[in-house]
């Protein structure tokens, strides 16, 4: 069994308009030393689906200073099939201990009977689709005793007989589900530029009420049979195409916790600070990031029209 939660936490800690950085092994000493000034961490919880270790020690002792949220990969929310009640019911548990301010999991599916997958994959989007996904985020939530977040993905291939767009597919899962959202910009500009669409007007039709989080990292640009596509492989910093999304978006929405992922090629603590301090100018309402003060909405001519590359 895992602990009782740390006496020191204050129960759901909420998570700030501000700017935070995913978590990493190798960073928890330097931030315990230095302390820096940063809104809150993210972890992936399936890294500590166990009940000790060092990893625990470090993680308790930033949870005192910090508010912590817990981002899942593993739950394969979208699996035609029953959930991993075992996997489930060992989220809830560092749930308890740990008492995070948000709780997140994706769009996706990862495992299909005793198989799982390295990946999370995308859904069709229709209804039968849509219906997993409701039954499944409803069972996540009834075992958490709170709402959980769902990510948009990034995705690479088109299915046919999709029956609604990402963002109605979002909207109807929130609305029928109670859950709220976690939009990343990156993975709307990755597979806008993959797929030919508009970012832009996919934010538009965002459901911007359930966003409570959003998800800020970098991505590859490749050439496979002669064509460009883009990789959410997290490892580089944000694209100024991203970052002029990310002013946009804010626009119409207003201030929003915001994470900086980076999970591959990680740097220093230094620059993943470097990038959430460029987040909470954002966030504070200062200039764009590589853009004078208070451009129009011209700035994103280059994001429109299904650019690819």
């Amino acid at each position: 069994m895992f602990p009782r939660p740390h006496q020191s936490f204050r129960a759901l800690d909420p998570i700030p308009a501000r700017a935070g950085i995913g978590l990493k092994g190798e960073h928890m000493d330097d931030v315990l030393d230095t302390q820096p000034a940063l809104g809150w961490f993210e972890v992936h919880p399936e890294n500590y689906m166990n009940s000790g270790g060092m990893l625990h020690d470090r993680l308790e002792k930033i949870r005192d200073l910090y508010p912590l949220s817990l981002h899942g990969v593993g739950l394969s929310l979208g699996t035609y099939g029953p959930l991993d009640r075992a996997h489930l019911l060992r989220l809830k548990e560092l749930e308890t201990r740990y008492q995070p301010g948000l709780i997140s999991e994706h769009l996706a599916w990862c495992r299909y009977k005793d198989s799982h997958f390295n990946d999370l994959l995308p859904l069709p989007l229709t209804q039968s689709a849509l219906d997993v996904m409701v039954a499944h985020v409803d069972e996540m939530q009834e075992v958490l005793g709170r709402q959980v977040l769902i990510e948009n993905p990034s995705t690479y291939i088109a299915f046919d007989g999709v029956e609604m767009s990402e963002p109605e597919f979002l909207a109807a899962l929130a609305s029928r589900s109670g859950c709220g959202l976690l939009l990343d910009i990156n993975n709307v500009y990755v597979s806008a530029q993959n797929h030919g669409f508009d970012a832009v007007d996919y934010l538009r039709r965002f459901p911007v009420a359930a966003v409570q989080e959003i998800h800020l990292a970098g991505h590859a640009l490749e050439v496979r049979d002669g064509h460009e596509i883009r990789i959410d492989d997290h490892g580089s910093k944000v694209s100024q195409e991203v970052w002029q999304l990310y002013r946009f978006y804010l626009q119409q929405a207003g201030p929003v916790p915001t994470l900086i992922e980076w999970d591959t090629n990680v740097p220093s603590l230094a620059v993943l600070q470097e990038q959430a301090a460029l987040a909470d100018v954002e966030l504070s309402g200062g200039p764009l990031i590589g853009s004078p003060h208070g451009a129009a909405d011209g700035m994103f001519a280059p994001l429109l029209g299904g650019q690819h590359g």
